[in-house]
């Protein structure tokens, strides 16, 4: 029978409780480490192009990251973050979406961000903070942001990005609401989706997101990287439930846990979120299950909370596994990948070096769109800033020279 408590009233005349574990959520995987396909899987629905792409992506942020990762120990940048271990679940998922689709990525996207588009220099010029960074020099290495690829600026702050999707979604699907009826009246163009951590899932954004989607129906696809690690903060001491994809049965939104490091098993799930979201008006929830390979950032060394014994036994490459299938397929030529990665090696440090000593951006650039016209408060610091780099010009090599 209905009740205004909008619970399920399933009597029951034993006293007994629910165990935290009980659902014994399960984890799909379609691509066996040697690339052979489960014989109980589904049969892959991906064209040759689409998978073509995504291992490109794959092979170039391994590459990307190996790099920049370098850079950074050579005090060329001053932070980065690779994608270590986690390669598959982000470009995967970002292939099943459409183009036009937003992306609401935490910081650990980049491999999303690359299929859509976004090019090395674009890349270089981030990490550079330079006259050219689209951000104009604003954020820190690795916060990108293209307007033109639906990729929402990254913040620092953790989960801020989480009730952020939930309403960018439901803002998507109003226009497809009948005014009269009130129901919704055809397939949601675009969706969107949303990267968190499973430590980001410990912040109050991450509920108040989740309900939020839940009650109102947004059409958002909540992608929750649990890689075993907030830092150094180890999963077991992040929360006691089954994972994060219990939390999305528990908020009444439909939910699959899948293995991170499988991008067939990532794609057909994502695939299948998203045209849930968009055909049913509704949010879904996607775990991902990898174990990331490196460290938390460039700031971070993983020695002092694991063990070498631990990273050994979670040493599988998602690359490595999905470039099996590939040439299982003959859709992939070792020879000609091997050469790939050479010239990729190649064009990462050409434009490493283009980007470096290209200038930075004027200083007016700071305050230049804060609002149309700088108001009184944000010029006067605007101006005592430029009149305490002038009198300290050796503090401000690459800014001093430049100022009118």
């Amino acid at each position: 029978m209905s009740n205004p408590n909008n619970v399920s009233l399933n009597i029951n005349h034993e006293l007994e409780f629910i165990d935290g574990h009980a659902l014994n959520i399960p984890t799909l995987s379609i691509l066996t480490e040697d690339g052979d396909i489960h014989p109980s899987a589904p049969a892959p629905d991906i064209s040759k192009h689409t998978a073509i792409k995504l291992y490109e992506t794959m092979r170039f942020i391994r590459l990307l990251d190996e790099r920049m990762q370098g850079a950074q120990r050579q005090g060329r940048v001053s932070f980065y973050m690779q994608c270590l271990g986690e390669e598959a679940a982000v470009t995967a998922s970002a292939a099943a979406l459409e183009q036009d689709d937003m992306i609401m990525a935490q910081y650990r996207e980049q491999a999303a961000l690359h299929y859509r588009g976004f090019t090395l220099d674009q890349f270089m010029n981030q990490m550079f903070s330079n006259e050219l960074d689209l951000g104009k020099g604003r954020q820190m290495p690795i916060h990108y942001g293209s307007k033109a690829l639906n990729y929402m600026t990254i913040s620092s702050p953790l989960g801020t990005q989480i009730p952020q999707a939930t309403g960018y979604a439901y803002g998507q699907k109003v226009k497809h609401i009948d005014a009269k009826t009130g129901e919704l009246a055809s397939t949601i163009d675009n969706v969107t989706i949303c990267y968190f951590g499973e430590g980001a899932a410990s912040e109050g954004d991450f509920h108040a997101g989740l309900n939020m989607a839940a009650v109102h129906k947004s059409p958002v696809i909540f992608f929750a990287r649990n890689n075993g690690y907030a830092i150094s903060t180890p999963a077991d001491e992040q929360f006691k439930g089954d994972g994060i994809a219990s939390r999305g049965v528990g908020y009444g939104i439909k939910t699959i846990r899948v293995d991170g490091s499988d991008a067939l098993a990532v794609y057909a799930a994502t695939k299948k979120a998203r045209e849930i979201a968009a055909t049913q008006g509704e949010p879904v929830l996607i775990e991902s299950i990898a174990y990331r390979l490196g460290a938390h950032s460039t700031s971070d060394d993983p020695s002092g909370y694991r063990s070498k014994d631990e990273e050994a036994n979670y040493k599988t490459c998602p690359i490595e596994r999905f470039r099996k299938w590939l040439v299982k397929q003959n859709w992939l030529d070792d020879a000609e990948d091997i050469k790939a990665k050479e010239t990729i090696r190649d064009d990462i440090l050409a434009a490493l070096k283009r980007a470096e000593v290209i200038d930075k951006p004027a200083l007016e650039e700071l305050i230049s769109d804060v609002y149309d016209t700088p108001i009184p408060s944000l010029q006067r610091q605007y101006d005592e800033l430029k009149t305490h780099i002038k009198a300290h010009p050796d503090a401000y090599p690459t800014t001093a020279g430049r100022i009118k």
